[in-house]
């Protein structure tokens, strides 16, 4: 085995191997194409690719911020050791504002009620609060628009609670062909910074650049910029994909736990979605759709270095693969659900295409109950 990856992967049945050293080249690349210092969103542990661990390769890798979605968050990384910059870029209950102050979290408003609860409760226990501004751009989702930003942001930067350190929105169509949404969101969101500038209110850190606005679009990229997918090499879609350079750092993987001769005619799993048409040597593969490998038909595994498809449906803890051109597999085998195996490789937006939905969601949906075994791929 190369010195350069987990060591222990006898123990395990199914597990992923995380390539720290991948997320650091990552981070470093986005830092060079950018010129702008980068938060790493590690939300939704990570990814599925560790929270803490992700956050401390990131910030190995240059990365000044990390971006988590909820106050639990951004608490277990600062209780782990984390020490950089944390936005918390959700909604964030007013009744944990002071346990997020403690913590040194940045916090992010969007709404004027909203902000009028937090000020009370920082007001209430002589706290400050450092805060994030978010603006409606486009997206449809949280914050006020960016026409309506300037009375807003009046009020907040007068309240002595606040310190309000950045201002942001996010891109709905970065990662499409079509140009025309994100202009129109850059220069929307433009418009109220130009207005903040004028009356000296704004703020030192305006980001709104995700991991395809940071490839495709450096109009947008302002003061800092956030991104999630591509520091874990993964494309942003399939219509803006990574440049060259980027390495991905997850690997899924089980084991052959069972190796025999089926007669034709017999079904194969619940509810014979296969059944043999003549004699046929299948196994069974230590993983399931409680693992994340979701429950469908058709997809592909990786033995001996050779693409060997999954038959009848995946189960709970197991599915089946058929190994009647693999006379050379037996139990105890390694499996690849997503990686490279010889010259062979799987990758996660192959996956996510066979499973009618995105990488994205293949990587935050890797079960918690599957060893997360960290290795650094690079010196």
């Amino acid at each position: 085995m190369p010195m350069d990856m987990p060591k222990d992967t006898e123990k395990y049945s199914a597990w992923l191997e995380i390539d720290l050293g991948a997320i650091r080249n990552n981070v470093n690349k986005l830092i060079q194409i950018s010129g702008k210092p980068v938060m790493a969103i590690v939300k939704a542990n990570g990814y599925g690719h560790g929270m803490l661990e992700s956050a401390l390769a990131a910030v190995k890798g240059g990365a000044t911020w990390c971006g988590v979605a909820r106050v639990e968050e951004g608490i277990a990384l600062r209780e782990a050791g984390l020490t950089c910059n944390i936005l918390v870029m959700g909604f964030t209950p007013a009744d944990q504002v002071i346990e997020a102050i403690q913590h040194g979290l940045t916090l992010t408003v969007y709404d004027p009620q909203v902000a009028k609860e937090y000020a009370q409760k920082a007001r209430n226990a002589r706290k400050k609060l450092c805060l994030h501004v978010k603006f409606d751009s486009g997206m449809g989702r949280l914050g006020l628009f960016p026409e309506d930003g300037l009375p807003f942001m009046r009020w907040l930067n007068d309240q002595p609670e606040f310190t309000v350190e950045g201002v942001f929105s996010h891109f709905a169509r970065a990662d499409e062909p079509d140009l025309e949404t994100t202009s129109w969101q850059i220069e929307r969101f433009n418009s109220l910074v130009r207005a903040l500038e004028s009356e000296g209110i704004r703020p030192p850190l305006v980001h709104s650049s995700n991991s395809a606005g940071i490839l495709y679009h450096p109009d947008g990229r302002f003061d800092l910029v956030r991104s999630g997918i591509a520091i874990y090499g993964l494309d942003p879609s399939s219509q803006a994909p990574l440049p060259h350079g980027f390495i991905p750092a997850l690997s899924l993987k089980a084991r052959l736990t069972s190796v025999k001769e089926l007669p034709a005619k017999h079904g194969v799993g619940y509810n014979y979605y296969y059944v043999t048409d003549a004699p046929e040597r299948v196994g069974v593969v230590s993983i399931g759709y409680a693992d994340g490998f979701r429950r469908r038909k058709g997809s592909m595994t990786l033995i001996h270095g050779k693409r060997t498809p999954v038959v009848g449906m995946v189960c709970m803890d197991q599915c089946m693969v058929s190994l009647k051109d693999l006379p050379e597999a037996r139990i105890g085998d390694e499996v690849v659900l997503i990686g490279r195996q010889g010259d062979q490789h799987l990758s996660m937006e192959e996956v996510a295409k066979d499973w009618g939905t995105i990488n994205y969601e293949v990587a935050t949906g890797m079960a918690n109950r599957l060893p997360r075994l960290y290795f650094d791929s690079l010196p």
